[in-house]
């Protein structure tokens, strides 16, 4: 009986307004059978600091938030935010 534990990004999604969703699932495996999964969630939006975050999901933050995307997202932030005007 061998158990492994694997954790893997199995989805990236980006939204309009430059926001990046990203789930990590768990999987405990048995001899190659599957015993359990389970997901957590993240969300990063545009201009966040992407220290600590997997490799891959940073790559996709830094080839969607060009200097417009972010600045569009710090306007659209700030016109919700009372006194930051």
């Amino acid at each position: 009986m061998s158990l492994t534990k694997t954790t893997i990004i199995d989805q990236i999604t980006v939204t309009e307004t430059g926001g990046v969703f990203y789930r990590e699932a768990t999987r405990i495996m048995e001899d190659g059978a599957e015993l359990s999964k389970t997901y957590h969630r993240s969300s990063l939006t545009p201009g966040q600091d992407l220290t600590g975050v997997p490799a891959n999901v940073a790559a996709i933050c830094n080839l969607t938030w060009t200097a417009e995307v972010v600045a569009a997202y710090r306007a659209q932030v700030a016109q919700h935010v009372p006194g930051s005007q």
